[in-house]
């Protein structure tokens, strides 16, 4: 008896994907797989008997239809998704679709404005209160956020990333009241799901793409009434992996500075690449010294590696504040203290 599309479990349909879209395209799809997934599915693969050839099709069609509609959720909502589907697939069949997906697809709010020019935004945002831009900014692009940003006035500047710092969890109806802000120039989309927004990593992300004199602005304004936010967004703004994006000189002159201590502790776990970047820039008895010593102390404390990072990445800010080094940012363009 010949099996109808709904019978099929979600992991037996993708088992028939994969058959039918060939050995090529699934091994690179299971390289990003975790093993247990791995496993299922090569169970599901293994148990797929002799299907007709229709069944494949619908296979591979619904998968289609499921891209094509994240796309177009993506671009501009469920009611875009909807239209444009109808258009692409008839009515009957766009409406199916979306039935089907619309309990798995999850809008980003904001997703429409990620197309947009900054400027654009600005015009828009730039006379609403600082918590009204520091949502928008949350969900943009942290180009465009940076963008957005360095041309608020230096007094809102610091008072909008302040608040995306700190933002939290927003209710849906806040965030469709903002939306309609933008409503006039582009198209507007709601959520219906309390949403994570902003944190100390969206701003970190921001003011690493702003240039140096933003940031400081921002950081030194910030500085006079949340000290211990600024000492956060500091400590993220360059991880220890980072160093080897220095300049050679610049990597020099941070090895004369640290202890032999937190370079061992440091280069326990770090990768090759890093250790390559540190080794290369001491003399060759030190970095002998630092591997022997390195090899012979045996496990240690994920604290005492990461407060030895932690001591480097801060003698790093240290040094680019002083302008005794400079660090690549954003795209890699060299911003000189």
């Amino acid at each position: 008896m010949v099996r109808r599309m709904r019978e099929f479990t979600g992991v037996q349909k993708v088992a028939i994907l994969l058959v039918g879209l060939g050995p090529d395209v699934s091994i690179e799809i299971f390289k990003q797989l975790t093993e247990p997934e791995i496993d299922q599915l090569t169970m599901e693969i293994s148990n797929v008997r002799q299907l007709k050839k229709s069944q494949t099709e619908d296979v591979i069609n619904e998968f289609y239809e499921m891209i094509l509609a994240q796309d177009y959720m993506n671009e501009g909502g469920l009611s875009y998704a909807r239209n444009i589907l109808e258009q692409a697939l008839g009515k009957e069949k766009a409406i199916d679709t979306i039935n089907r997906l619309s309990n798995r697809l999850q809008v980003k709010p904001f997703s429409f404005a990620r197309k947009a020019d900054p400027n654009q935004i600005l015009n828009v945002l730039q006379h609403e209160q600082a918590q009204t831009i520091a949502l928008v900014l949350s969900y943009l692009d942290p180009k465009q956020s940076s963008q957005i940003l360095s041309q608020l006035p230096a007094e809102k500047q610091a008072e909008v990333a302040r608040r995306v710092a700190l933002m939290e969890s927003t209710s849906p109806d806040v965030i469709h009241q903002v939306e309609q802000i933008l409503e006039r120039k582009l198209t507007a989309t709601g959520t219906h799901d309390y949403t994570a927004t902003g944190g100390v990593e969206t701003i970190v992300r921001v003011l690493s793409n702003v240039d140096r004199g933003t940031e400081k602005s921002i950081l030194t304004n910030l500085e006079n009434g949340s000290p211990e936010l600024v000492a956060e967004i500091k400590k993220r703004m360059f991880v220890f992996e980072d160093i080897v994006n220095l300049e050679i000189r610049s990597v020099q002159r941070i090895v004369r500075e640290v202890s032999d201590a937190d370079l061992m502790f440091a280069l326990k776990v770090a990768s090759e690449e890093v250790k390559d970047s540190i080794y290369s820039n001491m003399s060759t008895r030190r970095a002998e010294a630092i591997r022997e010593e390195i090899d012979v102390m045996g496990p240690v404390k994920l604290k005492d590696v990461e407060n030895a990072q932690t001591n480097i990445v801060g003698l790093i800010r240290n040094l680019e504040e002083k302008g005794e080094i400079s660090v690549s940012r954003g795209e890699g363009d060299e911003m000189i203290v």
